[in-house]
C-alpha cells in the first residue's frame, strides 16, 4: 500500500486529489495539509511514502517544505511530488535541487495522477521531457561546476557512467536496458550503485547530479 499525504492550499483541489485516490486499492491517502508548516507536522506523525506538494501557500510555501522534508531523518524518505500549473514553472529546477521527484499538473487526469504516484514510489523520477529541456538549459548557462560532486564521478564504473549519462537524459530502465544491451535487472542494480555512491536521493537527484557535477556539460555528454 502506498501512503499518500497531498498538501495544497485549496481546499477544493486538495480535497479532490484525496478523492480520486482514495478510489485506488493500492493507494491510501494517510492525511491533507493547507500549508507547508503543517505537512511537516503530519509527514512526522504518518510517514507517507510520497508527498503532493503544491509550491504557493501562506505560512510555508512548497520549496522550504520540501527541504525540510530532505533535511529531517524522520521524513527524509518521502518522495515529493509537486503540484503545479504549469509545466514550465518557474520554481521547476530549485524544487528539484531541494529533492522534489517529479512533477505534476494540476488538472492531470485520475489515471495519470494514480501512474504519477505509483512511479514515483517505486522510485523512478517523474519528469516530463519538457522539465528535461528547462534543466538542461539551467545547466549549460552556468559556467561553474560543483567540484565535491565532480570528485564523486571518479568512484563509479564506466557502465555505471553510461547508465547516468540514460539517466540524464530522462530514460527509464526498460529504455535503459535495450539501449545498452543488458537486462532490466541489471539496470535497476547499477542505478541503486549510483544513489548510494554519489548520495542521490531518487532519479530525479540523479539528474541534478549529471548536471551539477559537469558530467554532462553545454550540451556535451562527458
Amino acid at each position: 500500500m502506498i501512503r499518500v499525504l497531498v498538501v495544497d492550499d485549496q481546499d477544493l483541489v486538495r480535497e479532490g486529489f484525496a478523492v480520486m485516490l482514495s478510489l485506488c486499492d493500492d493507494i491510501e491517502v494517510v492525511g491533507q495539509a493547507s500549508d507547508g508548516s503543517e505537512a511537516l507536522a503530519v509527514a512526522i506523525h504518518e510517514r507517507p511514502d510520497v508527498v503532493l506538494m503544491d509550491i504557493r501557500m501562506p505560512v510555508m510555501d512548497g520549496l522550504e517544505a520540501t527541504r525540510r522534508l530532505g533535511a529531517d531523518s524522520r521524513t527524509a524518505s518521502c518522495k515529493v511530488v509537486i503540484l503545479t500549473t504549469f509545466d514550465l514553472d518557474e520554481y521547476v529546477f530549485e524544487a528539484l535541487r531541494l529533492g522534489a521527484s517529479g512533477f505534476l499538473l494540476k488538472d492531470t487526469r485520475r489515471d495519470q495522477l494514480i501512474d504519477a504516484i505509483r512511479v514515483v514510489a517505486a522510485g523512478e523520477a517523474l519528469l516530463s521531457p519538457r522539465i528535461t529541456r528547462t534543466i538542461i538549459e539551467e545547466f549549460t548557462s552556468r559556467p561553474s561546476i560543483d567540484t565535491a560532486k565532480a570528485k564523486l564521478l571518479e568512484t563509479i564504473t564506466e557502465r555505471e557512467r553510461d547508465v547516468l549519462l540514460s539517466v540524464a537524459r530522462g530514460a527509464s530502465n526498460a529504455e535503459i536496458a535495450e539501449a545498452l544491451f543488458m537486462g532490466a535487472g541489471t539496470v535497476k542494480t547499477h542505478v541503486s550503485h549510483l544513489l548510494t555512491k554519489l548520495d542521490a536521493r531518487d532519479r530525479a537527484q540523479l539528474v541534478v547530479f549529471a548536471y551539477e557535477s559537469g558530467f554532462i556539460r553545454a550540451g556535451r555528454d562527458e
